[in-house]
């Protein structure tokens, strides 16, 4: 039986031939990131269709702060991923054992700890944000139901680092897939025959995360490998809890630091008015799709990274690496000019009002063209934290993106105060920090060789 099953699901990502492999991870991680965002897709699309502007308003403008405060604690999901690749890679049985379990109880304490903060933070936070006074309403409702989710959303996304640490990479998507569903009738019925608005849709997503947080521990706990979920052994073990946290927490706290330059750059929107918040709330979901596919080669680069330094396969780093940066190039080259090229009728999917479309294509063009810097830079942030450093990329992160786009916020934009000067921040960080990674990554592989040959 745990032969079939690792025939089935399982890669081995430590010998062959690496593109074959690479695609049969990456698509489905592809697959499933859009079908997560197909959840928050559905909530816009039909709130904007059926509940009018300010509600499409005050469900996008949630998305920031949302990643702001959830993104440290996913960050840990990372440090799972790189922990497990690396023991599972190094056929280190007991320690795969001892993470996993290790992961899954923190997951559920973050996520309680995630909705008390969200529940009471949302409408301070939203206020900060100068979010407008027809629209805070129903951003606070959306974000307070949204976070009572939290717990089974962290369930979910640390039990799918768990299985993408040992290659398998489609039951999750499946699973997102049954959720998918889910969400979208159940959004279609509560904000079309129930009339129950963001509240309709906040009550689907955290409804569809509960079923697929569900499915993904029925799969961990029906296991026959070395990762098998047992309630029995559900404990924390400080050692590896200590390991996931030098990982994750500068993981999560690189992504909280994009979400607060976000946040500045979601207040700027905000003070064009609530016509320029819909249009950039729905291209922000369109982008999204884009940085997801690109997303997944990042992810593919943290799992084979990891798992062929458990096995000492310093041969094959170098070359994960290229064929992960030319995977993402392709992808966002392609991905991000089809959007803009299809960007009237896909703006047009979540509202009618040509000013809403204007708007949304405006953000598209000055984010999209040259999307796939944003990818580049991933993936290399990704190799560099396979390889056991997180510090490292944290504090370039810091400097090249977040306090960039302060400064630029601060100046450049102070005196041409438009959206396309805002938006070609994003580029031009993305461009001066993918560089110096790349110089990161150099020096971390030749240091981390040197140290385990």
């Amino acid at each position: 039986m745990k032969r079939k099953e690792k025939q089935s699901f399982e890669i081995d990502m430590c010998n062959g031939p690496l593109l074959g492999k690479l695609l049969l991870f990456t698509v489905p991680l592809i697959l499933s990131g859009i079908l997560q965002l197909l959840f928050n897709a559905a909530d816009i699309v039909v709130v904007g269709r059926f509940a009018g502007n300010e509600a499409l308003a005050a469900v996008g403008s949630t998305g920031s702060l949302t990643n702001l405060l959830v993104n440290l604690f996913i960050g840990l999901s990372v440090g799972v991923n790189v922990l497990v690749a690396r023991y599972y890679g190094g056929k280190q049985e007991d320690e795969v054992r001892e993470t996993v379990h290790t992961s899954i109880v923190i997951s559920v304490l973050g996520g309680v700890i995630l909705a008390l903060l969200g529940i009471v933070l949302s409408k301070p936070l939203l206020t900060l944000m100068d979010t407008p006074e027809s629209v805070i309403r129903h951003s606070v409702l959306y974000m307070r139901i949204y976070f009572m989710g939290m717990p089974v959303m962290l369930l979910y996304n640390f039990g799918s680092a768990v299985l993408r640490a040992i290659g398998d990479t489609r039951r999750p998507l499946y699973y997102l897939m049954i959720a998918g569903v889910i969400n979208v009738l159940l959004n279609l019925l509560f904000v079309i025959v129930f009339h129950m608005g963001v509240a309709g849709v906040a009550v689907a997503t955290v409804i569809s995360q509960i079923v697929s947080a569900a499915l993904i521990v029925r799969c961990l706990m029906q296991s026959d490998g070395c990762y098998r979920l047992q309630v029995s052994e559900l404990k924390i073990s400080w050692d590896k809890f200590g390991r996931i946290a030098r990982i994750g927490f500068p993981a999560g706290i690189q992504g909280a630091l994009f979400s607060i330059s976000n946040v500045l750059i979601q207040s700027s929107i905000n003070s064009f008015g609530a016509i320029a918040m819909a249009g950039n709330t729905a291209a922000g979901n369109i982008e999204g799709f884009v940085y997801t596919a690109m997303n997944a080669v990042h992810q593919s680069a943290v799992s084979f990274t990891g798992q062929n330094l458990g096995g000492k396969r310093f041969d094959r780093i170098k070359m994960i690496l290229i064929e992960c940066l030319l995977l993402v190039t392709v992808i966002g080259l392609l991905m991000g000019n089809g959007v803009i090229w299809m960007g009237e009728s896909l703006v047009g999917l979540y509202s009618t009002d040509p000013e809403v479309i204007a708007y949304g294509i405006q953000r598209l063009k000055g984010i999209c063209t040259l999307y796939f810097l944003c990818g580049v830079m991933e993936v290399l942030v990704g190799s560099i934290r396979g390889l056991g450093y997180a510090i490292m990329p944290m504090i370039v992160s810091l400097i090249g993106a977040c306090v960039f786009r302060i400064v630029w916020i601060a100046t450049i934009f102070q005196w041409d105060r438009t959206l396309d000067t805002l938006y070609l921040s994003y580029p031009v960080s993305w461009a001066l920090t993918s560089l110096v990674h790349l110089i990161c990554f150099l020096i971390v592989q030749k240091r981390v060789r040197e140290r385990l040959n």
